[in-house]
């Protein structure tokens, strides 16, 4: 039942020697899948992954690249490209009664959550993830996945891509626009480039605004693994940020947005969270 949450897309898998350092999640995210209880179930042995591509502005090309990758290491993987009529088709839910694994690719998750959310195939995706399948997705594709999603888009509208300094000026009400998600991780908003596109204003307000979510930012290269029993690693070449007001003091409806004693985690790769007791380690 472990997650892989990548806020890196696959195809930047191989390359320049920063680029070729990352392969080794890859076949990490390749080997908890063929590990999974699902596959043990199905007796084959290997992974058959759902690339799910619909966040893609290029859904085919998108999927058929993804696929070929993970078949190149040693996967099945066949392209979930949809339509929200096929969402809501039976016949496509079945599709998903052997997968071991789902992967959502990057792009715009405002695409893809509108074609899944309360669908057949959604619920056969999270069926499968409660059967121990693995579920993973890289940048719109790790943000889709919580209960409570980012949608990128702010009030005023402003540019939203992030490395300049300027493109989340505020920590403010009513701001920063969080939709449904798809639910595969409760309790908290997920977000991705996160150190390297600056985006530390967004999840601040999103999270003060909600304080019983946890703010999860996931900065590039770098992944959150969610175990069977609850417990997040942090993986790679970055870090994972926690922002958790759950017990914090917040100023009241209609004052600026404030807080004291919020607590903030900067997470390298190794280290250990368990969200509901709020037990965390560093790497030894």
């Amino acid at each position: 039942m472990a997650k892989l949450v990548n806020a890196r897309d696959l195809k930047s898998l191989g390359g320049d020697p920063l680029q070729v350092r990352l392969l080794p999640r890859a076949l990490a995210f390749i080997a908890l899948l063929a590990a999974s209880p699902a596959a043990a179930q199905q007796s084959r042995g290997h992974a058959r992954i759902a690339v799910v591509p619909m966040a893609s502005g290029d859904g085919q090309a998108s999927g058929d690249e993804k696929a070929a990758q993970l078949r190149d290491f040693g996967a099945d993987a066949f392209v979930l490209l949809l339509t929200r009529a096929l969402a809501e088709n039976a016949t496509t839910a079945r599709r998903l009664d052997d997968a071991t694994g789902v992967w959502f690719t990057g792009g715009d998750q405002t695409l893809l959550a509108p074609i899944l959310r309360d669908t057949p195939t959604l619920a056969a995706m999270k069926a499968r993830y409660r059967a121990g399948a693995v579920v993973g997705g890289t940048s719109a594709g790790a943000a889709v996945m919580s209960d409570s999603m980012l949608t990128g888009n702010q009030h005023p509208p402003g540019d939203t891509l992030g490395y300049y300094g300027d493109e989340f000026p505020t920590i403010a009400r009513g701001v920063i626009e969080v939709v449904p998600g798809l639910g595969f991780v409760s309790g908290v908003i997920l977000d991705q480039h996160f150190v390297r596109r600056e985006r530390h204003n967004r999840l601040f307000a999103a999270v003060l605004e909600r304080p019983a979510l946890l703010g999860v930012g996931i900065d590039e290269s770098t992944a959150l693994e969610i175990g069977p029993d609850g417990t997040w690693t942090v993986r790679g070449l970055g870090v994972v940020v926690l922002y958790d007001a759950r017990a914090a003091q917040l100023t009241l409806a209609g004052r600026a947005l404030g807080a004291i004693d919020v607590r903030v985690h900067v997470l390298p790769a190794g280290s250990r969270f368990d969200p509901r007791r709020g037990r965390i380690s560093l790497p030894p």
